[in-house]
């Protein structure tokens, strides 16, 4: 589990493809110390699993269908990633809960900067604009973010200059694929609503 409060900003020092794996190497100083083989790290908010600890480079291994239903496979020496440790059980919460499961990729349309108001829109599909609500939570690339507005085909967020200082999402360009992840709460909010939705339909009918 993880708060979506970025602890640092790595860099990719290499990706090599190992038959059925990809071996993703990130140079991360910050986020060694205390990190233990078989520990999980979200790079971009998606959760891995840490397989090596080479002095200041932590290593994942990645299988395909990650790569494939997340940004990870986008990504290429020297791209700058988020990079958080899981939450420690007497931590404090200050973000949101984040599980590390991107939920969905979408695509930055645009970033909007006057003075220190900075909104990024980012165009996604239903499975997520579904389930996000203005001034709730969503994870960007592993960003816990404030929702602004939502439409059916995307949503906005603000960012902080603490943000775009501290995370990789103000070197986002339009086109760029992003990682996903909506408020947990919402998804439970949703699923419950569409199991019950169909029984209180069918009781008013037969009534």
């Amino acid at each position: 589990m993880f708060t979506g409060i970025i602890e640092t900003v790595g860099r990719v020092m290499r990706i090599e493809p190992d038959g059925a794996l990809t071996r993703l190497r990130i140079e991360a100083p910050a986020a060694v110390p205390g990190v233990r083989l078989g520990d999980s790290v979200a790079i971009n908010g998606a959760c891995l699993t840490v397989t090596g600890i080479e002095g200041e480079t932590l290593c994942f291994d990645a299988v395909q269908e990650t790569l494939d239903i997340t940004a990870l496979g986008g990504l290429a020496a020297d791209a700058k990633v988020n990079v958080e440790r899981a939450m420690r059980a007497d931590g404090r919460l200050d973000g949101h809960i984040v599980q590390g499961h991107v939920d969905a990729t979408g695509t930055v349309r645009v970033l909007e900067r006057e003075g220190d108001d900075v909104r990024l829109f980012i165009a996604c599909g239903e499975e997520i604009t579904n389930v996000l609500v203005p001034k709730g939570s969503v994870a960007i690339d592993g960003v816990s973010l404030t929702v602004v507005s939502v439409a059916e085909d995307g949503f906005d967020v603000a960012l902080i200059p603490h943000t775009l200082a501290e995370t990789n999402l103000g070197e986002r360009k339009p086109g760029d694929r992003v990682n996903l992840e909506a408020d947990v709460l919402g998804k439970y909010v949703l699923r419950y609503l569409e199991r019950l939705l169909p029984y209180t339909t069918r009781d008013r009918t037969d009534a």
